[in-house]
């Protein structure tokens, strides 16, 4: 099965739940969101559209991080190393609460956390790693898309010891899990354009290529015509010839 959706509300959140099958929600990366807004945004939705959350800054970013500007807070100085790398804290438990209730509220079927390149393979953020995904407790599958410099053996053995998913940009790298696949797609395959990149044809083709090689694919689009080539990728499954692919009707 594959389900396909953007990363964020490119459009109106009504084209978005009729026309694709997924939205991963990005607000919950910046601050916190309210449950009111969120059974909205599932009352709004068919039954079988998916929603994504992505995880709190606060439980993945340090506060120095220029995300923090939206975050909605100011930050003391004496707070700020509390913040991010799966860290013990208040500050951290605070965010995976805050993730935790949106994540419930819109039945979600991924959560997705995202590092930033600064947090590296040291050994205390994989202690930091697996004593926070050993303590988090959800009904949703947890993905996890580690921007640093991690090695690939590295990477699967943390995510088959915790239960998670590997998200990647396929055209970047391929995934150290197996099975379920998150695929997010940031732009050009890679390049120097990246998120104003839109994907071609043959591009197309390669990645419907590339979710036929795994049992089920969430294929989401984060460039900024990702509504449009969403809809392309999409309509491209219905195709008789490319049988081997679903896609909710």
């Amino acid at each position: 099965m594959i389900w396909t959706g953007t990363c964020g509300f490119g459009r109106r959140r009504a084209e978005i739940v009729q026309q694709l099958d997924a939205v991963e929600i990005q607000e919950t990366f910046y601050r916190p969101v309210s449950v009111e807004r969120a059974l909205k945004w599932r009352g709004l939705a068919p039954p079988d559209f998916r929603f994504c959350v992505k995880a709190s800054q606060f439980i993945t970013h340090e506060a120095t991080s220029p995300t923090y500007r939206r975050s909605g807070r100011i930050v003391a100085d004496s707070e700020k190393s509390n913040y991010g790398s799966f860290q013990d804290t208040p500050q951290v438990l605070e965010g995976w609460e805050a993730t935790r209730a949106i994540a419930d509220a819109v039945r979600a079927g991924v959560i997705v956390f995202q590092t930033p390149a600064s947090f590296s393979p040291t050994d205390a953020n994989r202690t930091a790693l697996y004593r926070f995904f050993e303590f988090i407790r959800t009904d949703a599958i947890k993905a996890i898309e580690l921007r640093g410099p991690w090695a690939v053996h590295v990477v699967e053995k943390i995510c088959d010891d915790l239960g998670l998913v590997h998200a990647v940009d396929p055209f970047d790298r391929e995934p150290a899990t197996y099975g379920l696949v998150y695929f997010r797609l940031h732009g050009s395959p890679p390049g120097k354009t990246m998120y104003r990149y839109t994907y071609t044809d043959a591009d197309l083709g390669r990645l419907r290529a590339i979710c036929r090689e795994y049992d089920d694919a969430y294929v989401m689009f984060n460039n900024l015509s990702m509504h449009a080539d969403a809809l392309r990728f999409r309509l491209g499954l219905r195709d008789p010839a490319d049988s081997s692919a679903a896609v909710r009707e």
